[in-house]
């Protein structure tokens, strides 16, 4: 019978069979391209570049997602209770208290940011505080913390390292075979001929190498959501507090105008609504997983 337990190691495991996956992608990507151009400079200054402007994201990537969120800074006497129930979870997650904010929006939402534990946002909409009952906030609330806890923000700027980095390899192969930076040493019809075979792989790469890596770093995402619910069900005990908000959260028709396709991924639930589809090739590009899948994976899980 599966546990909370076997679950979230499950999830772990997967999650690091992605990454793994992803790296050795990244890898043989860069290799070819240095066969084909036969130097290596491509594949250093995509590394650099990519490394650098991530560098920027994680240090202040949670001042960025919250003012496009719109988010504001709450003290304890302005929501004593809603203290109260994080300063617990933290204590039994043994977790510094993080900053809290809240979006004054009405659709039920959350979700947390920083760089570390020790610089960490959770960030609830007015609408969750509105709708959800005490277990079912605390079971959210358990969700996000976990997120925290398991250094998710670390590894999801990882990702992004890795998904730069395709994207600049790629556009830099592409753009010195569109411009003829290959040297052949044969000429005149045959050479053209190399050229033309260079231009339409690197044309190739360009196109799917991006959409591959984005499918990865997606299904890392989902993972991660699944590792969060079985992690934040250990923290309360009480599985069903979370289902059930789940559920509240998934019927609720308000759209969260503050979102967008960059921080979707970080939200509770998509904040989008009335645009998910059960498609198989939609599913692919879901940035969590089907409510549905998250609500059976909790309902079976044992304590």
């Amino acid at each position: 019978m599966a546990t909370l337990y076997t679950h979230a190691e499950s999830n772990t495991r997967k999650t690091w069979l992605y990454l793994t996956g992803f790296l050795i992608f990244i890898i043989a990507l860069g290799w070819l391209i240095s066969y084909i151009t036969g130097s290596y400079i491509i594949l250093w200054i995509a590394v650099i570049y990519s490394v650098l402007m991530s560098f920027f994201s994680y240090w202040y990537s949670d001042k960025i997602v919250l003012a496009m969120s719109h988010a504001r800074p709450i003290k304890k006497k302005d929501n004593p209770e809603l203290y109260r129930l994080v300063e617990n979870l933290c204590i039994t997650a043994g977790l510094p208290l993080p900053k809290i904010y809240i979006i004054n929006e009405s659709q039920p939402n959350a979700f947390a940011t920083g760089r570390n534990p020790e610089h960490a946002v959770v960030a609830v909409t007015q609408g969750l505080l509105d709708r959800l009952e005490r277990t079912e906030l605390e079971g959210v609330i358990a969700h996000e913390l976990s997120h925290i806890g398991n250094r998710d923000i670390l590894l999801s700027t990882i990702v992004v390292v890795l998904v730069g980095v395709v994207v600049m390899i790629t556009d830099l192969f592409f753009r010195i075979s569109l411009y003829g930076g290959f040297s052949s040493r044969r000429g005149g019809r045959e050479g053209g001929q190399v050229k033309a075979i260079m231009l339409i792989i690197a044309l190739v790469l360009a196109i799917l190498a991006p959409l591959f890596a984005a499918l990865i770093k997606l299904a890392i995402s989902r993972k991660r959501e699944f590792l969060a619910d079985a992690s934040g069900a250990l923290l309360t005990r009480y599985p069903e507090g979370l289902a059930r908000a789940l559920e509240k959260i998934s019927q609720d028709p308000h759209p969260l105008k503050s979102a967008n396709n960059s921080t979707a991924h970080l939200f509770f639930t998509s904040p989008f609504r009335g645009k998910q589809s059960k498609g198989f090739m939609a599913k692919l590009f879901m940035t969590h997983p089907p409510v549905e899948e998250r609500i059976k994976a909790l309902r079976g899980m044992k304590t």
